[in-house]
Order: structure tokens, then C-alpha cells, then sequence
């Protein structure tokens, strides 16, 4: 098990150097180890692999919002993306020889995209409360429970009679809620997220259902609270770790034969259809060609999923096991095409937006950009902690200001406030294009990310906004490159909050010891 885990860890260095996905180190990890004939004879990997799979389903329903995928342009895009996609394979498949069932499952699983990808470049962008993020979550969630309908399908044997009464466990969800809020935040928040996760599988899987199935359904019961989403991040590097060794397990499958590489040429052929049928389908429902074309980078790839229920079904003998191998190979392909297109998405549409904006529909668009800041002095782009304490201090003072954010929750949460927010992404040109700035004194930006203050100063200057920009920042290489897009000043507050600490330890005033507390109120401020 180290040998495998010390092969992983290298190889998955190694191919991170490159700027790609760990993951395809793992996989081609597991084909090495096949060549010198080890193999999982004891299942252990197989094991280890089961829980990561049983983390990942759990992490996803803690994200399972309804409201979120009934919308239009991911329900109607979503569905009939897949199910053109679908089709599209399943001739593909039965033209390989494979018969109408095997085709169907097969078409099925290459029509998702990879939701491990997507969070991570999204995340790594800072994009991942935007408009076009919301909506490729959206989407990537309604495939993902289409997933979970095959693996339940053709993972679980007959069920018991008394599965039925799996249909009250929502009842149980206000004492789930009420133990995760007393477990704190620290380990026993985390194990009691294990037992959710680990319980509800066994649930399942005891009454002859999809374990994956039980582990989606109890962190679906979690979905919606203040709790989820730092129960999902503290489950991330578990999840990450236990995944490892499920692809290596993939990988053990072994090399490609010609046939198997003939096969996933032509479904790989059809890559750019899958892509180009996402703007398109976006575009068709009133998406703006930006977010319909950031949607489509995003989700440009073939899925984990795609692994994961293509082993369930052919574990059941439902497809023939070197479908898996064709299943690693344009998995493995589309990760290493769309990692580099993905970190690049901003600069790529720089380049594509004059052909592609005559596409989209002259309608009102879902997720439009503001235009007008009512007169604001004072524009701040980010509402956490320091944005909202930049707005409060101005408004102390009776400037006008507006505060401007891409995450809807922090837009609601200020606004219930009183305090003047609205919607806008900072990284989208066309808002910079069309909004008036020409009443604002100063441009304070706050957002957490710094390739996003970095993209948003240069978007600002290149519009001609000669005022003064400010923006937060804690490291010095930040600084230097926020000055060199543009910026006026910046702000590194650990920096600023050390030099106050040793002003007020060296201070001679005979009230310092009275005002020390208050000193250090304001330093404390300052860091958050």
C-alpha cells in the first residue's frame, strides 16, 4: 500500500507540474503498477476507493439544492444537453458493437461532465459564486443525479420490503441538524459528518439499495444549513485522499487494447460537439454569450462519475469490464485538454467575444450586469468582512457609496442591513464596458481572490476610469502586480496590523494602557 501510495503521490506531482489534474498521475500510477503484474488481490484498494466514492456522493448532496437546478437554463440546457449527448454515444457505442442496453448506459455516463474539475478551476479563478458558476453547478448537480439513478439501478439488488419507510427520513432532518450544530467545528463535526455519510450507505445497501444512493440522500438531509458547506470542505481532502485509491484501482485495469483506443478516439471526436452544444443550448435560453461561453469551458470534459458508475455497472455485468479502460483513457484526455483552457477562460474570451456576443438573444438575460450605482461616490466590489466594513465607515460619514458583489446570499445578506448592494462580476468586461463611473471618487476592491483584483483593476483602466482604484491584499507579490495592473494604493493588513502592535509597544503616552484595548480592536479589524 505505500508502494502505491508513493507511485500516486510522484506521478501526480509530476503531472501537476505540467498544470494538469493530479488525478491523471493516479490513473497512469495504476497502469504502471499493472505492468509489473501487481494487482488488488486483497480488494484493499477497492475498499479504500468504495469510501471515497461514499465521501464524494455525501460532499455533492451537502450541495443539493432544488431551487438551483429548476431554473430554465439548467434544467432545459442540462437535460437536452444530455440527452442529445446520450444519443450521440449510444450510436457511437452500437456502431462499436455494443447492444442497445450497453449503449444506453454507456451513452448515458459520457454525456457528464466533471464536477471535481469544474469546483476546482472555478475555485482557483475565485468564480465560484458567479452567475455562469452558479450555473454550471446547476447543471453538473442534474447530471449528477442522473448518476446516481444509474448506479442505483445497476448497483443494487431487490429491494426490501422495508425500504419504504426510507421515504421518512426527512422527518429526521431538524435532530440531524440540531447534533451537527452542537458538535461544533472542529473533529467531532467531522465524524459526526463520517457517521452521516458512512450510516446512510449502510442503510441503503442493508435494505438493497445503491450505497452510493444512501450516501447522496444524508448529506441531501444537511443541504440548505449554515453547517453544510464547512461540513463539505472539511470532508474535501478526506474525500481526495480516499479517491486515489480508486483511480489507481482504475488504473490497474491495464493499457488500452487497439480496439478499446479506436473506441475512445471517436468519442473523443465528439468533444467539441459536447462543447459547442452547451454555448449553443445556453445561448438559446437567454443566456449572454459570456456566461453561456464560460459555462461551456467549465464544463468541456468527460467525469469521475463516468468512472465511478461504469465500474458499479460493470461490476453487475451490465457493460464489459474494458469499457472502464476506454472510460480512463477520455476521461484522462479530456482533463489534460481542459485544465490549461479552463485557467485561461477570462483571456480566452477576450479573444472570442467579438464573434460570439452577435450570437446571443436580444432578450433580457438571466444574471444581467448592473449599469447604474445611483449616484455612488464610493464603489466597493467585494461585501465580506472588509468590504462591508469600508461600506459601514464611509456611510458613517455620509459619503454615497454602493457596494457591488457575484454571490447572491451576500448581496441578500446586505441588503437585509440597509446597505446599497448590487449584482456584478467583477471579471466580466462587458460590466466595466457598460457601467457609469464617471460620478465615482474611488474604486475600493475587496474580493478574496487576487487574479480576480488583478483582472478587474486592468478591465477598469482599460475602460478609462483614471480615479483612484485601492485594493486589499496580504502578500507582497500580490502588491507588486496589483500596482502594475493599475491599482493607486493597496492595503497589506497583517504588514499594517505588526507595525501597529509595535507602535503601541513602544508608546510613551500615559494612556496607553488605557487605550490598549481599543488599539487593539482596531488591529484586529484591520487583519480581518
Amino acid at each position: 500500500m505505500v508502494l502505491w501510495i508513493v507511485l500516486a503521490y510522484f506521478l501526480g506531482m509530476g503531472v501537476k507540474q505540467l498544470r494538469l489534474p493530479p488525478l491523471i498521475g493516479y490513473l497512469i500510477a495504476g497502469v504502471v503498477l499493472s505492468m509489473f503484474g501487481v494487482s488488488d488481490d486483497s480488494h484493499l484498494l477497492h475498499e479504500v476507493g468504495h469510501y471515497g466514492v461514499v465521501f464524494l456522493l455525501f460532499t455533492v448532496g451537502l450541495h443539493l439544492r432544488l431551487k438551483n437546478i429548476v431554473r430554465p437554463e439548467v434544467f432545459g440546457a442540462g437535460s437536452i444537453h444530455l440527452i442529445i449527448t446520450t444519443g450521440i454515444f449510444l450510436l457511437i457505442s452500437m456502431a462499436f458493437g455494443f447492444d442497445l442496453i450497453q449503449g444506453l448506459i454507456i451513452g448515458t455516463l459520457l454525456g457528464f461532465s466533471s464536477t471535481v474539475l469544474a469546483a476546482k478551476t472555478l475555485e482557483a479563478r475565485g468564480e465560484l459564486n458567479a452567475f455562469h458558476a452558479r450555473v454550471s453547478i446547476g447543471i453538473l448537480i442534474l447530471q449528477d443525479i442522473v448518476a446516481i439513478t444509474v448506479l442505483a439501478l445497476t448497483g443494487g439488488g431487490a429491494p426490501e420490503i422495508w425500504s419504504i419507510g426510507l421515504i421518512a427520513l426527512p422527518l429526521l432532518r431538524p435532530v440531524i441538524i440540531r447534533l451537527l450544530a452542537q458538535s461544533g467545528h472542529e473533529d467531532l463535526q467531522l465524524l459526526f459528518g463520517l457517521i452521516l455519510a458512512l450510516g446512510g450507505a449502510s442503510l441503503f445497501e442493508f435494505l438493497g439499495l445503491s450505497s452510493e444512493l444512501g450516501a447522496l440522500v444524508a448529506g441531501a438531509l444537511l443541504s440548505g444549513t449554515q453547517q453544510s458547506d464547512e461540513l463539505a470542505e472539511k470532508l474535501w481532502g478526506l474525500k481526495e485522499a480516499f479517491l486515489v485509491a480508486f483511480f489507481l484501482e482504475v488504473g490497474l485495469a491495464g493499457l488500452p487494447s487497439m480496439g478499446d483506443l479506436a473506441f475512445a478516439g471517436a468519442i473523443l471526436a465528439v468533444l467539441p460537439i459536447k462543447a459547442a452544444l452547451f454555448f449553443f443550448l445556453l445561448v438559446l435560453f437567454k443566456l449572454r454569450s459570456r456566461n453561456s461561453f464560460m459555462v461551456t469551458v467549465t464544463l468541456s470534459s468527460f467525469s469521475e462519475f463516468t468512472l465511478i458508475a461504469g465500474m458499479v455497472a460493470a461490476s453487475a455485468g451490465f457493460i464489459p469490464e474494458s469499457v472502464i479502460i476506454v472510460f480512463a483513457v477520455v476521461t484522462a484526455v479530456s482533463y489534460t485538454i481542459n485544465a490549461p483552457l479552463s485557467a485561461k477562460a477570462n483571456q480566452l474570451w477576450k479573444k472570442a467575444e467579438k464573434m460570439l456576443i452577435p450570437l446571443e438573444r436580444d432578450v433580457k438575460h438571466p444574471g444581467q450586469q448592473v449599469v447604474n450605482l445611483g449616484g455612488a461616490e464610493y464603489l466597493i466590489v467585494g461585501m465580506g468582512q472588509s468590504g462591508t466594513a469600508a461600506y459601514d465607515y464611509l456611510k458613517e460619514r455620509n459619503f454615497r457609496v454602493t457596494g457591488m458583489d457575484s454571490d447572491p446570499a451576500k448581496i441578500e445578506a446586505n441588503l437585509k442591513k440597509r446597505r446599497r448592494t448590487v449584482y456584478g462580476d467583477a471579471q466580466d468586461a462587458e460590466l466595466w464596458e457598460n457601467i457609469d463611473l464617471s460620478a465615482v471618487k474611488a474604486i475600493m476592491l475587496a474580493m478574496p481572490n487576487p487574479e480576480t483584483k488583478v483582472l478587474a483593476t486592468e478591465l477598469i483602466r482599460e475602460n478609462k476610469y483614471s480615479s483612484d482604484i485601492y485594493a486589499l491584499t496580504m502578500r507582497d507579490e500580490e502588491h507588486q502586480a496589483l500596482k502594475e495592473a493599475g491599482a493607486n494604493a493597496v492595503c497589506l493588513p497583517l504588514i499594517q496590523a505588526g507595525r501597529k502592535l509595535a507602535e503601541i509597544s513602544i508608546s510613551d503616552d500615559i494612556d496607553g494602557s488605557m487605550s490598549l484595548d481599543l488599539d487593539m480592536h482596531k488591529v484586529v479589524q484591520n487583519v480581518n
